[in-house]
C-alpha cells in the first residue's frame, strides 16, 4: 500500500532566514515524483523536513496521517540520501553497507551486492579512501536496496559521470517497476532525469510554485516560430516565457496549453508550433529576475 504524504503550509525558519514559505502538497504515493529547484531554493530543508531530520518551524508534514517528526516507525519507512562527504568514516564499503542495511527492514543484501558489481564499487577500500564518485555510489546503493516505502534521493548522484548516472537510472526504474514504491528525485538537472517522473513539484525561493503531473506539465509550453509581426499578433495575452528575435524571424515560448482553434489560427498564419521541454518550463519558471 502506498503511504499517503501531506504537507500543510510548512514553514522554516534558520535564524532570521525564511527558508520555506507555507508550503502544502499531497503525494498519493507509490510513483516517482521530481522535486525540482534551482541551488538554494529550499529542496534539500523541505525533505529534511519531510524525512524528519529537521523538525518544520511552522505547519505540519504527516504520512498517513501521523506526525512524522520523532516517529520510529515511520523512520523505518524511510531513507533519505544525500550527497554527504564520508571522509570521516572508517571500515571497508561492504561492511559499511552490511552494518547500514541492519536498520532497514527491507534492505537485500543480494540487491546490494549486485549494485556494487554494477557501479565498480572496490568493496575492500576504506570508506573514506573512496573518490567523490564511488562515495555517490555509495549512497545510491543504500538508498536502493533499502527498498524503503518512501525512498529520497537529495542530488545523490552529483558526484557521479554519465556511464554511473545511466546505471542510477536504468536501476530506479527497474526496482521501482518490481518493487513499487515512493521515490522522491531532487534535482536542478532535469534534461538526463524529466523522462522519469510521473509527478513534478517545483520550489522557487522556499515556495512551492507547481505541483502538476508531469505529462500534463510536459503539454503545458508551446513554441510559436515565424514573421515576426505574426507571431506578436498571435501571442498578445498569453503567458510569455522567452522571445527570441533572428532577423525577420521570432520565436516566442508560451506558458499554457493552445485550444484548437488557436491551433488552427496559428496554421493559417503560418506559425510553427513546436513543444518545450520540462527543463525550457522550469528555467522560465524559476528565473531570477520574474517579477
Amino acid at each position: 500500500m502506498p503511504h499517503m504524504i501531506r504537507a500543510e503550509r510548512v514553514s522554516l525558519q534558520y535564524q532570521n532566514k525564511q527558508v520555506l514559505e507555507d508550503i502544502s502538497f499531497n503525494l498519493e504515493g507509490g510513483k516517482i515524483y521530481g522535486l525540482l529547484g534551482r541551488n538554494g531554493a529550499g529542496k534539500t530543508s523541505l525533505l529534511s523536513v519531510l524525512s524528519a531530520f529537521v523538525k518544520a518551524t511552522s505547519g505540519s508534514i504527516t504520512i498517513d496521517g501521523q506526525p512524522i517528526f520523532e516517529n520510529a516507525a515511520l523512520m523505518e519507512q524511510m531513507v533519505f540520501i544525500r550527497d554527504v562527504k564520508l571522509d570521516e568514516e572508517s571500515g571497508k564499503a561492504k561492511k559499511y553497507i552490511k552494518d547500514l542495511s541492519i536498520f532497514r527492514p527491507n534492505f537485500d543484501l543480494d540487491y546490494a551486492e549486485h549494485l556494487m558489481q554494477r557501479f565498480k564499487l572496490p568493496t575492500d577500500t576504506e570508506v573514506s579512501k573512496l573518490s567523490r564518485g564511488m562515495q555517490s555510489a555509495l549512497h545510491v546503493i543504500i538508498g536502493l536496496a533499502s527498498r524503503c516505502p518512501i525512498t529520497i534521493f537529495d542530488e545523490a548522484y552529483l558526484g557521479m559521470d554519465a556511464p554511473a548516472r545511466e546505471i542510477f537510472y536504468e536501476e530506479v526504474l527497474n526496482d521501482f517497476m518490481e518493487h513499487p514504491r515512493t521515490i522522491i528525485l531532487s534535482t536542478h538537472l532535469i534534461s538526463e532525469m524529466e523522462s522519469m517522473f510521473e509527478e513534478v513539484l517545483i520550489i522557487d525561493q522556499g515556495e512551492l510554485i507547481l505541483h502538476e503531473e508531469a505529462e500534463i506539465l510536459r503539454d503545458s509550453g508551446v513554441s510559436v516560430t515565424g514573421a515576426v509581426e505574426q507571431v506578436d499578433y498571435f501571442v498578445q495575452g498569453k503567458h510569455i516565457l522567452k522571445e527570441q528575435v533572428l532577423g525577420g524571424t521570432k520565436l516566442v515560448m508560451l506558458y499554457g496549453q493552445l485550444s484548437e482553434q488557436e491551433r488552427e489560427e496559428a496554421k493559417a498564419m503560418q506559425l510553427s508550433l513546436g513543444p518545450i521541454t520540462l527543463q525550457e518550463l522550469f528555467i522560465h519558471l524559476t528565473k531570477e529576475d520574474k517579477q
